[in-house]
């Protein structure tokens, strides 16, 4: 992951990152710019969000020449017209399963012409429940229903190249709902539900969390949708257990906050075999 850093980048966040594994972070130095900065504020059923501070944009054309060159997965989160310029910057000769987050501010019923424009572009859509269904204009709060509903909307719209690609909402502790045109709607367990209300602290970063190990779910399995569904779930559900970033365990590796991503995964599964049963 490329890292801005600004000249007020805080060095203990730094640190703890680094803590992680220095091979994670590519940290470009910004000292004409302060750090990018955003607020997340939840009001009941509403989050809103707002830059505090200017942006400091990254690009498809800033991967060229460096390691992270030919990703196998582009997860970006920005506008609809944003995504169009970012995915017209992807080299002709990456081969990258393209991974768009509508960002929350954008999610209006205005943006869904430029959204129109884009979805042919992408492989996977993925807003969250609140974000699809204001871009839809679909009143809130959101059901299962009208998740569904909102899915079909955006399939019959046309998502991936000739109508290939998949729709994953994200529905909190409803869990997500995933779908292409050439498949049955799926409807995945978030790890920790209602209830376990006890285990969630802070659901701020859970979207991205859930889609990082999305991608990574997607390129360990050689891209089962449905495996890696799962793994975006069991990513989401160690994000949320804390304000800020999980723990990783210095003497057992592979431990987060003292448990293993790997039997959750496993418990998640079985889960759902139970359920289908």
């Amino acid at each position: 992951m490329i890292v801005d850093k600004g000249n007020d980048f805080p060095k203990p966040m730094e640190v703890s990152l680094v803590q992680y594994g220095q091979e994670m972070w590519m940290f470009r130095e910004q000292p004409q710019h302060t750090t990018t900065r955003a607020l997340n504020s939840y009001k009941g059923e509403h989050r809103g969000f707002e830059y505090i501070t200017p942006r400091i944009r990254i690009t498809p054309k800033d991967l060229r020449g460096i390691s992270f060159a030919n990703p196998k997965v582009l997860h970006f989160i920005c506008s609809p017209m944003r995504a169009s310029a970012i995915l017209s910057e992807v080299h002709d000769d990456w081969s990258s399963i393209a991974v768009y987050e509508p960002i929350p501010d954008r999610c209006i019923p205005e943006e869904l012409p430029a959204l129109k424009t884009v979805l042919p572009l992408i492989s996977v859509l993925s807003p969250n429940a609140e974000e699809a269904l204001s871009l839809l204009s679909i009143p809130l709060p959101p059901t299962k229903k009208m998740i569904e509903k909102a899915t079909d909307n955006f399939l019959a719209i046309g998502v991936g190249k000739e109508g290939s690609g998949w729709v994953i909402i994200r529905c909190g502790a409803l869990g997500s709902y995933m779908r292409s045109r050439a498949t049955k709607g799926q409807w995945v367990e978030a790890f920790w539900t209602e209830e376990d209300v006890d285990k969630v602290v802070d659901v701020t970063g859970a979207g991205n969390s859930f889609l990082g190990g999305f991608a990574a779910g997607l390129t360990l399995s050689g891209g089962d949708v449905y495996e890696a569904t799962l793994c975006g779930s069991i990513s989401a559900s160690f994000i949320i257990e804390q304000e800020g970033l999980p723990v990783i365990s210095e003497e057992s590796a592979g431990m987060w906050n003292g448990d293993n991503p790997s039997r959750r995964l496993d418990v998640l599964r079985k889960r759902h075999k139970h359920n289908k049963d």
